[in-house]
């Protein structure tokens, strides 16, 4: 067994395509209508037959007070391997995004986590082998 999808609540699904593409460097792999909204994911450009990320529309009523408290509480929504925190978080924050955590070390581990625009935070985290 393997994860084959995960989501991410999104407010706007143009928006948050064009944030997880254009500046977080996902590609799109699956864009299917659905009445409303669209069957949208990405997948990194590195694996991708990998892991697919759902751009979820945050319509159900359960969605906007489970994401209002996890912002709330500074708990990201979902975590993203890079191979060097500092340097993400300068290149993304040279594209303007917005951090609410920066580069902190903790142990083996280097997190930082920023704002997607989209109504949640995300965790770029790398961990020393």
């Amino acid at each position: 067994m393997r994860i084959h999808l995960t989501s991410v609540f999104v407010d706007d699904q143009d928006k948050a395509l064009r944030f997880y593409t254009e500046v977080l460097g996902f590609v799109k792999k699956e864009d299917v209508p659905l009445g409303a909204y669209r069957w949208l994911t990405v997948v990194s450009p590195e694996d991708p037959e990998g892991t697919e990320l759902l751009l979820e529309p945050d319509a159900h009523r359960a969605v906007g007070p489970y994401k209002k408290a996890l912002v709330e509480d500074g708990i990201p929504a979902a975590a993203f391997a890079v191979d060097d925190v500092p340097a993400a978080y300068e290149r993304l924050r040279g594209l303007g995004v917005r951090f609410t955590r920066e580069p902190m070390e903790m142990g083996p581990v280097t997190i930082a986590v920023l704002d997607d625009t989209c109504g949640n935070l995300l965790q770029i985290v790398h961990r020393e082998s």
